[in-house]
């Protein structure tokens, strides 16, 4: 029988560089070819083989509702009846401006644009702008977009300035931008003895999620705060993945923390390109037409987008639902370390909420180093079985796994019987607990 998934790469190969429009699509971190998908629905997802998966990528994040939930899906369609894009300003921006403010009391001016990469680009720009210095701090594995100054990776010891991460990135580009490893109360303290007074911006994942899920310290989180209040560098928390995630209003909300920029996006698009940047009143009144700093996208604030993420936020407003997330993660949670242990599976479970990373490491993953000490070879093998199992977590043991409210009790245990079948089959593999 012929695999359409297969088929369809073999033609995509010849057609998009790599066969995917982006890369960790291709399935190289785990091995063999990626599924194409035909079809969503609640919690899982179809191929075009026909074969379903209990899905825990959800659209990376962004679907915390579950696949074509209802009442997202009948307003989509009454909105697109009306119209797709107008190019004017409409009342739903209006709306989800006011929701986003709501939500995050420390927004009190948003712009809606299209991608995060735009979200962190503007908000950079404003930073820069409104402090009028040049230099940024980011930390070792946060993940920003594709913004040049951001696609960077530490020189040769801590300050030194950092070097483009890919080719086609001058050396001009990234020579403003600082990488400290997170969650390190040393280097930051370094930082702002020697620099403090150069920096615009400390940009940050309050949680990391593309190396994986990585909770930061409490005290971390306080030092960058004191950080920007000393030097009158501005704080930028990336809650492009956290926002309306972790709690309706955020790390913010969950981590008691105040930033002067926020960038959102993912949920807050309910499952369409939608992204949003946002502060204190100040800063974003610098943003033209009202002030000198430019910015300006022609899908930004798109009827369609707006509306979803409308739609969305309603349902996410309900507090009931973080509190059913949080019941979900914990089961989850609960089993998989059982599991793990049974079979001596060495992992590092790291989980907030409704999103979480297995780390296949013995170590406490609390930053880029710790979680590169992961076997990802062990966690190719895992994923495969899981694939084998119908269950499709996001192909690289560098990123998280999402839980959306429309996983069941019965999806929740269809997964744990399945991560048991990979555990006990790597036990085999890697001659573990029993198999020793």
């Amino acid at each position: 029988m012929v695999n359409q998934s297969e088929e369809l790469f073999g033609k995509a190969l010849n057609l998009i560089p790599g066969g995917v429009n982006s890369p960790v699509r291709a399935f190289k971190a785990v091995g063999g070819k990626p599924l194409f998908i035909k079809q969503g629905q609640g919690s899982k997802i179809v191929d075009v083989d026909d074969r379903t998966y209990i899905d825990f990528c959800m659209g990376w994040g962004v679907l915390i509702l579950g696949h074509c939930h209802p009442f997202v899906q009948d307003t989509l369609k009454k909105t697109i009846q009306k119209g797709t894009i107008f190019g004017t300003p409409t009342q739903g921006e209006v709306e989800l401006a006011e929701a986003i403010t709501q939500a995050f009391p420390s927004i009190e001016k948003v712009r809606l644009v299209n991608t995060g990469t735009e979200a962190v680009m503007s908000a950079i720009r404003l930073a820069r702008a409104y402090t009028k210095r040049e230099k940024i701090i980011k930390f070792d594995g946060c993940y920003h977009g594709h913004y040049d100054p951001l696609l960077v990776k530490s020189g040769s010891g801590v300050l030194t300035l950092s070097l483009p991460s890919t080719p086609g990135i001058t050396k001009d580009s990234a020579k403003d931008t600082f990488v400290l490893p997170f969650n390190d109360l040393n280097s930051l303290e370094i930082a702002k003895e020697k620099y403090g007074k150069e920096i615009a911006a400390i940009i940050v994942e309050p949680v990391m999620g593309n190396a994986g899920v990585i909770l930061p310290e409490i005290e971390f989180l306080k030092a960058l705060r004191d950080f920007c209040n000393l030097t009158g560098a501005l704080l930028i928390l990336d809650e492009i993945i956290t926002g309306f995630r972790i709690s309706y209003g955020g790390a913010q909300e969950y981590f008691n923390i105040k930033a002067d920029l926020t960038t959102l996006g993912k949920i807050c698009g309910g499952g369409l390109p939608l992204s949003a940047f946002g502060g204190k009143k100040e800063i974003m009144d610098l943003l033209a037409p009202e002030g000198p700093v430019y910015q300006a996208g022609t899908f930004s604030g798109n009827p369609v987008s707006v509306q979803a993420g409308l739609a969305t936020l309603k349902v996410l407003k309900n507090p009931q639902v973080y509190k059913e997330l949080e019941d979900k993660g914990e089961n989850l949670e609960k089993g998989i370390k059982e599991f793990a242990s049974k079979y001596k599976i060495p992992i590092c479970f790291n989980r907030i909420g409704s999103m979480f990373t297995i780390f296949f490491t013995k170590e406490k993953v609390k930053d880029l180093k710790t979680a590169s000490t992961s076997n990802t070879k062990m966690f190719s093998k895992f994923y495969n079985f899981l694939i084998d199992s119908g269950i499709y977590f996001s192909p690289s043991q560098f990123e998280g796994q999402f839980i959306s409210l429309s996983h069941s009790t019965k999806d929740i245990e269809e997964t744990l019987d399945g991560i048991e079948k990979a555990f006990k089959n790597l036990a085999r593999e890697f001659e573990l607990g029993p198999y020793k």
